[in-house]
């Protein structure tokens, strides 16, 4: 790390924000902020509000575990911190249950629907703006479901159970979000999470780049 490292820290303005380990510059949506607590300890600042000195860092395990494990927290924060060994687990964690949430609200709201016919019908009639598929669903039932459909975001972090508890039945596979905020912030969630999830398998397939402007649409 060069010496000048803190300068990525310094009013956090501007439409960017600099990664503390690649020093590659993305949005901060798409990025991860942490923070050092009252007790000197590391914590995720998924919502990137907590008050305090922010230290970003690409949406990815492998820069996260790089910066626990060299010394970026401490340097950054121009303090002795603690970062737990658990780090990674937590923003994975944080972003799993933030995904939820978001389709939970979005359900409340009356933007998003479940169940293979009934998101079949919003495919079809270009309602859907996201889709979102159970992790532990079948490939075959996805080709299905969004035939004929082109450049569709489809989100596959959670699992049957998880969709189960959103929309409150035994059993759920498919979900769609209309356009609208919810259905962007889905996006740029599931983007984050793809980055970090442990292993990756639960996240099998991505959308496309835009994904997050385009279902905002």
């Amino acid at each position: 790390m060069s010496g000048d490292l803190p300068e990525a820290y310094d009013d956090e303005k501007g439409p960017l924000r600099r990664c503390a380990v690649t020093r590659e510059q993305g949005q901060p949506a798409l990025m991860i902020r942490f923070v050092v607590s009252p007790s000197g300890v590391v914590v995720p600042d998924l919502d990137a509000r907590l008050p305090g000195r922010g230290i970003w860092l690409s949406a990815r395990r492998d820069v996260i575990e790089q910066a626990r494990k060299r010394g970026v927290f401490p340097r950054a924060a121009r303090c002795q911190v603690t970062v737990p060994d658990d780090l990674s687990a937590q923003v994975e964690a944080g972003l799993h249950r933030r995904m939820v949430e978001l389709l939970g609200l979005a359900r409340r709201a009356g933007q998003s629907i479940s169940g293979f016919m009934k998101v079949r019908e919003w495919v079809t009639q270009r309602r859907a703006a996201v889709i979102v598929h159970a992790s532990d669903g079948s490939g075959d039932e996805l080709g299905r479901l969004v035939s004929g459909a082109r450049n569709l975001p489809v989100v596959e972090a959670l699992s049957t159970e998880d969709l189960a508890k959103v929309f409150g039945r035994e059993r759920v596979v498919n979900a769609a979000l209309a356009a609208g905020v919810l259905a962007s912030r889905l996006c740029c969630e599931n983007k984050r999470f793809s980055g970090v999830a442990d292993g990756g398998s639960r996240v099998r397939r991505t959308f496309p780049a835009d994904g997050c402007e385009q279902a905002g649409q």
